[in-house]
């Protein structure tokens, strides 16, 4: 470990690639202990915020978040869902009392090289989830080996929309990791859950449930008219057949592309002619999707996150753009291009983790259209697992909060399915042990 005058620097001889600059802060959250800095991947730099529980760092678990896009920063959720404080408006940050360091010590990672102030010194990148995740493992185990009072700690690692596709590969490599460690003579991280909120997790089955979402009772009141909803109907079968051949059967590339494209075209299109809100289809989209993903208050988050005395206080470096932005177009074409998105193995990952003893929770606000309810529905109950024959024999319960009802959930050994009633995409609910709805 060696100190600048800005950051202290840890390094691991396991971790030859990798390097960790961290800087304490009292950044959103002054009752307790702050870090920022970057992971440095060579002449790559990923941003990153940590903030200690509010209740006992000493003992409380560590939980990774990461939000989604791909290519949208985790300033998302810190100051707009779970974080420990919130830029709605120009006063700047405001005290969040539910915030999940309440109970928890927490990560929120500005991950691919490209999300908000992280940075590549040669105009590197990564487009696929595969190797992001191989550079946040190594930074979990850098982190872990250097802050020795977290070690064998319960380790959960969280997302939301695309972190559905991020999370499973993230928590595998680290996993995966935890043998390489121990050979070396190291601590194994104490891998316990991941949580995946709104998650895109199979593309496959959304397009069916895009349909029920629109034409359906099944969320709420039907939304578009009925001509439209019959020649949606008529596509589905279509649809279906043809990534069915060409994306699930045997991947291939061009046909699978195509495929997904006259889906995306045929059934969720429609959607967006109507104004409303993806991530919450009881009201309309304000601001604009390309300029604040429906959400003024995004606006503000960016300006707060623009001024030089916030980015000194958390230390950016220089080399990053002054202009913050929520998500980087370039990266999501990226990924686009190398169609991470399409990849059919991001189920197996969720299973390969319940067969190990990991916890699997998949929670979804019932008014996100995007990546709702019904679609991760229907992809839990197809996943092939051990446990997937009691799971899809129970049925959709009702769960509560203090005596109100606040969802729906199915739950078995260590799969859990829950939805929130009357929240949308951004759904960052606190459920009891971090990471399960109780029977």
């Amino acid at each position: 470990m060696l100190k600048t005058d800005t950051f202290t620097i840890m390094r691991h001889p396991f971790f030859p690639r990798h390097s960790v600059r961290i800087k304490k802060s009292d950044f959103c959250d002054p009752t307790v202990n702050v870090y920022t800095g970057y992971i440095d991947v060579e002449a790559r730099h990923l941003f990153f915020y940590f903030f200690e529980s509010r209740n006992d760092p000493v003992k409380d678990d560590v939980i990774f978040w990461t939000n989604g896009g791909p290519g949208c920063s985790s300033a998302v959720g810190l100051l707009f869902g779970l974080g420990p404080c919130r830029v709605t408006d120009e006063t700047g940050p405001s005290f969040h009392p539910e915030s999940w360091n309440t109970n928890a010590n927490i990560f929120f990672i500005d991950q691919p090289i490209g999300v908000g102030f992280s940075y590549a010194d040669y105009g590197e990148s990564v487009a696929t989830s595969g190797e992001a995740a191989k550079d946040i493992a190594a930074f979990v185990g850098i982190f872990f080996e250097n802050f020795s009072q977290f070690k064998g700690r319960s380790f959960h690692m969280a997302g939301e929309s695309y972190g559905g596709r991020y999370i499973p590969l993230f928590a595998s490599e680290i996993y995966d990791q935890n043998a390489r460690l121990v050979e070396a003579g190291l601590t194994p991280i104490n891998l316990t859950s991941v949580m995946i909120g709104n998650g895109l997790t199979d593309l496959y089955t959304m397009y069916s449930a895009y349909y029920e979402m629109t034409c359906t009772a099944a969320s709420r009141t039907p939304i578009l008219d009925i001509k439209t909803c019959v020649s949606m109907k008529q596509a589905l079968p279509r649809c279906e057949k043809w990534t069915k051949s060409s994306c699930l059967d045997q991947f291939d590339s061009i046909n699978c592309g195509a495929a997904t494209t006259f889906c995306y075209n045929a059934i969720a299109t429609p959607f967006w002619q109507t104004g409303l809100n993806p991530n919450d289809i009881s009201i309309p989209c304000r601001g604009g999707m390309e300029e604040t993903l429906c959400y003024p208050e995004f606006a503000h988050m960016q300006r707060f996150l623009d001024q030089p005395s916030v980015r000194q206080k958390i230390g950016v470096d220089p080399d990053v753009p002054t202009n913050f932005s929520i998500c980087n177009p370039q990266i999501i074409q990226a990924f686009n291009l190398m169609q991470d998105s399409l990849k059919t193995d991001t189920p197996t990952y969720v299973a390969g983790l319940l067969e190990r003893g990991v916890r699997v929770l998949i929670y979804v606000g019932d008014l996100d259209w995007v990546c709702n309810w019904i679609g991760n529905d229907k992809w839990t109950l197809a996943l092939e697992w051990t446990g997937q024959e009691e799971f899809v024999r129970k049925p959709l319960r009702e769960w509560a909060v203090d005596g109100k009802r606040a969802g729906k959930t199915r739950k078995e050994g260590g799969l859990t399915f829950a939805t929130v009633e009357g929240a949308g995409h951004m759904a960052q609910g606190v459920f009891e042990d971090g990471a399960e709805v109780d029977d």
